[in-house]
């Protein structure tokens, strides 16, 4: 599985990317959206991790462009906030609840992950055919 973590919060993503790596997921990071878009046109990813409040560019837009560039990539949310405004906000825009607050539990974040990759569908929820 290979999986991008996005989040401008650069200590938490490198622990995080590393926590995965030492788990056998392959994983890598960037600390922006716009790093995030430049990993994505030249690697493919099974899923995103991103950060819901980013600068500039937030999880939910990122989602959108990454969507259109790989289709089949799906996605979870991380917020440091936990609210369930932040919550209700991920579920109508992006069709997911596979929205998770930071500080994260690596085990819990692989089973997302895990649980995320083997739905079926692309990143909107269509059945592939």
């Amino acid at each position: 599985m290979r999986v991008l973590l996005v989040d401008d919060e650069e200590e938490f993503v490198v622990t995080l990317t590393e926590r995965l790596s030492l788990r056998g997921i392959d994983a890598e990071y960037a600390t922006s959206s716009y790093e995030a878009i430049k990993k994505a046109e030249t690697s493919s990813f099974d899923a995103a991790v991103l950060d819901l409040r980013m600068p500039k560019m937030g999880g939910l837009a990122l989602r959108e462009v990454l969507v259109k560039m790989q289709p089949k990539m799906k996605f979870i949310f991380l917020t440091g906030y936990g609210s369930e405004e932040d919550f209700n906000i991920v579920s109508a825009q992006s069709g997911t609840n596979f929205y998770l607050v930071k500080p994260v539990e690596i085990m819990t974040l692989i089973e997302k992950l895990r649980e995320v990759v083997n739905r079926k569908g692309d990143a909107n929820g269509n059945e592939n055919n």
